[in-house]
């Protein structure tokens, strides 16, 4: 449990669930990623990434866990991770490597969802993609911190 999950959610937007996201909803995503690029996502807005597991698009995900481990390539103690709200639009499931995995968008699809425990991401978390960066709404810039387990009994 992250101390950030605690905050109150907007009208009209839901939290992370087990199942897909069901088209035309709105959820509280995150995306890792430095403070530097963090500032410039706040005031510009996000662009898509050139490509990706899933091509072209913004990686997101409604796991905090899976949002604070980004950018992979930097001490965790330089990362920040951004909490969106997101309007999936029409969302196409991509279970395995192959088909539309990086095609989704020219089908009419807006999001792409890889399920928790699918195979395709070796964290076992789930990732999204979202086609069009004007479907994201910044809300804050959050430090991930674990909240400290509750001891008790003697030192």
């Amino acid at each position: 449990m992250w101390a950030e999950e605690d905050f109150p959610l907007p009208r009209g937007v839901a939290r992370l669930v087990e199942l897909q996201p069901e088209d035309n909803t709105c959820y509280v995503m995150f995306h890792g990623t430095t403070r530097q690029a963090a500032q410039q996502i706040q005031a510009k807005g996000f662009r898509q990434s050139e490509d990706g597991m899933l091509g072209r698009g913004v990686y997101l995900s409604r796991d905090l866990d899976k949002a604070r481990r980004y950018p992979l390539d930097i001490l965790e103690n330089q990362r920040v991770v951004i909490r969106v709200i997101v309007n999936v639009g029409r969302v196409k499931t991509i279970r395995y490597q192959a088909g539309m995995q990086k095609t989704w968008h020219d089908y009419g699809y807006d999001t792409a969802w890889v399920p928790a425990n699918c195979g395709m991401v070796r964290s076992g978390l789930e990732e999204n993609c979202v086609w069009d960066p004007k479907r994201i709404t910044v809300q804050a810039i959050i430090k991930p911190k674990t909240q400290q387990p509750f001891y008790q009994g003697t030192w």
